[in-house]
């Protein structure tokens, strides 16, 4: 059975073809895009969202861009670290692999940085 995630999700890959090495995978209720192993992409139901960073999510924001979000029983959660791309961006080919080319550099860079997660996780010797 396919979803309509997986349906826009083929559909996007067919607008990035230029990139190469472009795969898709279940991703939560999504499905997940990466290139040359590196995610840069999630497509929930028919919205696309792409990697920023604090150098590109400015100019998603600009464009009426909003953050991907869910709800939990609780509160609203936003990340931040995905923007949607804009319907007419998808639709002109050139701008989007443009766009995608700055989200897999933003990805790359992420997954270089080390974060506070990592570092609080660290095992810490115990104390004598």
């Amino acid at each position: 059975m396919t979803t309509s995630s997986d349906d826009y999700a083929e559909f996007v890959k067919d607008q990035l073809a230029a990139l190469r090495d472009i795969e898709s995978g279940r991703f939560f209720g999504g499905v997940g895009l990466s290139c040359s192993g590196t995610q840069f992409a999630i497509v929930m139901g028919s919205s696309l969202y792409f990697v920023v960073n604090d150098t590109t999510r400015p100019r998603y924001e600009e464009m009426g861009s909003s953050c991907f979000s869910y709800s939990t029983s609780k509160k609203r959660v936003e990340v931040r670290k995905y923007y949607s791309v804009p319907a007419d961006i998808i639709e002109d080919q050139e701008q989007l692999v443009a766009l995608a080319q700055e989200s897999i550099l933003a990805a790359k860079l992420a997954k270089q940085a080390p974060t506070k997660r990592s570092n609080r996780s660290r095992a810490r010797p115990a104390p004598k």
